[in-house]
């Protein structure tokens, strides 16, 4: 419990680059009571209207709740929403030092109208094609300069298919990492789901580990199986640690020779919203703060459980993980 205890006072002098996508998630909040009579839609009588930090950005606001020092590295656009989320992350005290601007793109967008508590719409406002030649390498050389001047411990992939993170882009940045001793951790997407070789963590969930080796299996009962496609896995990306969130059925990590199948804790799932940022933050700060993989994985299984408890996306509590961890692991 000692060694626990140590890797989470150890957080605060962690600093981790948070790479990828970022958006503002907007929530449009009203009451439902009749039918528009224009088109069989609802009529949301509306209430209030309020902007978050999406993406990577949420990822970023998880670094920051476990007590580590995150910088997003990203383009937004010259435009309205760039500044919101400029304002929003001044907001929430977090450094814009790795923060781009383009007139080439917009800023992400998505709102969401929710009425009775409902989501009854989802409006998307955003640039999926890559970023250009340029851009790449603008970001490549920010992340340098932030490398050279912070002292990262660790560079967090976070990727939504939204042309932040290019083959290009990855290839150089891992390279970079590896060079400097950086643990690199990669919450992918379909897009480049195969581009992220020699990374030391990779968690995919499992509908992304069939759909990245164009796979089909039933988990668990064809476990023979998922654990071939795991093999496959690494053999394509050569990572240290192989993790995967298995929904209900909890989580798996493979290091080295090991796996580790660790259920699901019991819990009232109100919102799954975000729990995929909660545990890559999590599994990365435990790797580097030394804690053993069992314990990594296990660590960020309770932080997602927790996560999901609560309505809306949240950043984990530091001290509510902590107790729950201490209580759980032998």
């Amino acid at each position: 419990m000692n060694e626990i205890k140590r890797a989470f006072k150890n957080f605060s002098a962690k600093k981790i680059i948070v790479l990828g996508d970022v958006m503002v998630d907007t929530y449009i909040h009203g009451k439902v009571n009749r039918i528009s009579p224009e088109a069989p839609v609802p009529v949301v009588n509306f209430d209030s209207r309020t902007y978050h930090l999406g993406g990577a950005a949420n990822v970023a606001l998880n670094i920051k709740a476990l007590g580590a020092t995150p910088y997003i590295c990203s383009f937004i656009g010259n435009d309205e929403s760039g500044a919101l989320f400029e304002k929003l992350m001044t907001e929430k005290n977090l450094s814009n030092k790795g923060i781009l601007y383009s007139d080439e793109r917009i800023t992400s967008v998505k709102t969401r109208i929710i009425g009775n508590n409902q989501q009854l719409l989802r409006i998307d406002q955003e640039q999926t094609d890559d970023i250009n030649s340029v851009m790449t390498y603008n970001l490549v050389e920010k992340i340098k300069e932030i490398v050279k001047s912070e002292g990262i411990d660790a560079i967090i992939f976070e990727d939504y298919n939204k042309g932040i993170l290019t083959t290009p882009l990855i290839e150089q940045v891992i390279a970079f990492a590896n060079e400097h001793d950086i643990v690199t951790s990669v919450d992918p997407k379909l897009k480049n789901f195969l581009a992220y070789k020699n990374v030391t963590l990779f968690k995919p969930n499992l509908k992304e580990l069939k759909s990245g080796l164009l796979t089909d299996f039933k988990y668990p009962q064809e476990k023979d199986l998922f654990l071939a496609a795991v093999e496959n896995l690494n053999q394509q990306l050569n990572c240290q640690y192989t993790f995967i969130t298995l929904s209900e059925n909890g989580v798996y990590m493979k290091y080295k020779e090991k796996d580790y199948f660790i259920p699901a804790h019991l819990r009232n799932i109100a919102d799954v919203s975000g729990a995929g940022d909660t545990v890559i933050s999590v599994a990365t700060l435990c790797i580097i703060s030394g804690l053993e993989p069992y314990h990594t994985a296990e660590i960020a299984n309770l932080a997602g459980g927790l996560v999901c408890e609560k309505v809306g996306v949240i950043s984990v509590d530091k001290e509510q993980l902590l107790n729950e961890a201490i209580k759980t692991i032998n």
